[in-house]
């Protein structure tokens, strides 16, 4: 039987404070360190995943790239690359752009209580998609994610709605400002 990966749980400054099984940590709802990983081709549209079937919450949802949680003495953009091939099937440069915290309750009683490090990367090709992680991906345009959100809410995970304004915001303040 497959161990149960822990989560490294954090104060609110991102020092750690110990580890916890990640089911655990969902259910007592302990902020913890994750990652989000947004990827953009050349012509500025963004790789959407959508969460495979079985996912124990927000399964067929539309998110980022991919995200998951940092193991302990891995670094941000080391996780970030390393789920990234796990989910994706490829690998590219990440770097960091912001973190922050935020708290999303599921209808299944679990709680992501997430300090999140978001990064990004450029990739122009089709993913080789691990089906056991991801239902299917898309390419689409920032402007275009924001219009399908307001329309149809229910079809995006609960944090992806958090930090997609963020992302919008720090990538398009970034391209004005070159």
């Amino acid at each position: 039987m497959e161990k149960e990966e822990k989560v490294i749980l954090v104060d609110e400054n991102d020092v750690q404070i110990g580890t916890m099984p990640k089911m655990e940590a969902h259910e007592k709802a302990r902020l913890h360190r994750a990652f989000s990983v947004f990827v953009l081709n050349e012509k500025g549209e963004v790789m959407l995943q959508q969460r495979a079937s079985h996912k124990y919450h927000s399964p067929l949802l539309w998110t980022n790239t991919c995200c998951s949680h940092q193991r302990v003495g891995e670094t941000n953009v080391e996780a970030g690359k390393r789920r990234l091939m796990e989910e994706m099937g490829f690998s590219t440069e990440l770097k960091e752009l912001f973190s922050f915290i935020y708290k999303a309750p599921f209808d299944n009683g679990l709680t992501e209580h997430e300090l999140d490090h978001v990064m990004i990367g450029r990739y122009n090709g089709e993913p080789n998609i691990n089906l056991d992680e991801v239902g299917g991906w898309k390419w689409m345009t920032p402007m275009a994610i924001k219009e399908d959100m307001a329309q149809n809410p229910k079809k995006y995970t609960a944090w992806f709605k958090i930090i997609f304004d963020r992302f919008y915001q720090h990538v398009f303040q970034n391209a004005e400002q070159q």
